[in-house]
């Protein structure tokens, strides 16, 4: 740097912790990014200062940034403290003109929702006898098969109450998110488990509360429950870091398209408002579809 280069990043400091009331931890996220940003310009041009930084310098900060291994989430932290930064310079006019003012972060990107194969959910479903004796078993399969196959949330799950199971037309009516209401058909594996269960949940609490789903003292499911049984289940079949309900829901749409489901179908069954919802299983399928084609293209047995 030039011998009478001024950094205002200690009166910056000031102003967050005096005048902004900024926790210590902000204070010290930010001014530990402006100062790498101000050793990075004065390591491009040691005449450069905070009034003569612009935006090329800017992006250039940021592709330096990325290609040292931030994530879009770093970069974003990062572009934050500095527009806090360069907004204090202009407050204090020491700059004339913002360089970050129209300087936008990179997108995060999407995380592909976690599933089951369909293959480990056959072991899992496949494996397990009925038995008439055993009510947490029979709830605990009566819950994965539920789930996996219709694809309601575990708040839905839990909300059924026995008037929602309709076992002439074959449907569940499922109350969702801001108590919008759909209708989801099931087939004769679905009817058969729920049937199974009822049929042992009646003579085990011949007197219960309006809830399909019950526990171990015939009450009403709760969500840490659901999640527990759902976790202790999937963990016999699958290595996958999230073993929640929500899998089981990501795993029935991921199924359902991976058989030629349509997107639009896919959506009415989730109850997603909109069909761009529901869009990012089509990238899981794609991705599955990429990984089966790399192992198995002969092309690619030669790489």
């Amino acid at each position: 740097m030039q011998k009478n280069f001024v950094s205002y990043i200690p009166d910056f400091v000031s102003y967050l912790r005096n005048e902004r009331n900024y926790s210590e931890a902000t204070i010290l996220y930010y001014e530990s990014e402006t100062r790498s940003f101000e050793y990075f310009f004065a390591g491009i041009d040691e005449d450069m200062t905070w009034q003569t930084v612009d935006k090329d310098t800017i992006r250039n900060w940021m592709e330096f940034c990325i290609e040292t291994g931030g994530t879009a989430g770093t970069m974003n932290r990062r572009l934050s403290a500095l527009r806090a930064y360069f907004r204090f310079l202009m407050k204090r006019n020491i700059i004339s003109k913002n360089p970050i003012l129209t300087i936008k972060g990179p997108k995060r990107e999407k995380m592909l929702p976690q599933f089951v194969r369909e293959k480990e959910m056959d072991i899992l479903i496949d494996s397990q006898t009925i038995d008439n004796s055993d009510y947490m078993a029979s709830l605990a399969r009566t819950l994965i098969i539920l789930l996996y196959e219709t694809g309601i949330r575990r708040a839905e799950a839990i909300a059924l109450k026995d008037e929602d199971v309709d076992f002439i037309s074959h449907q569940l009516k499922v109350t969702g998110k801001r108590d919008k209401q759909r209708v989801i058909p099931f087939a004769g594996e679905v009817e058969n488990a729920l049937k199974e269960y009822r049929d042992l949940r009646d003579s085990t609490f011949p007197e219960h509360e309006n809830s399909f789903l019950l526990g171990s003292k015939g009450n009403k499911l709760t969500p840490y429950f659901v999640a527990k049984i759902v976790r202790e289940q999937l963990s016999l079949v699958t290595s996958i870091t999230k073993k929640t309900p929500h899998v089981l829901r990501h795993s029935f749409a991921t199924a359902l398209l991976n058989n030629g489901a349509g997107i639009e179908k896919v959506q009415k069954l989730l109850g997603h408002q909109s069909v761009e919802t529901t869009q990012i299983y089509t990238h899981t399928t794609f991705e599955q579809l990429r990984r089966e084609y790399s192992k198995a293209h002969p092309r690619d047995k030669k790489q």
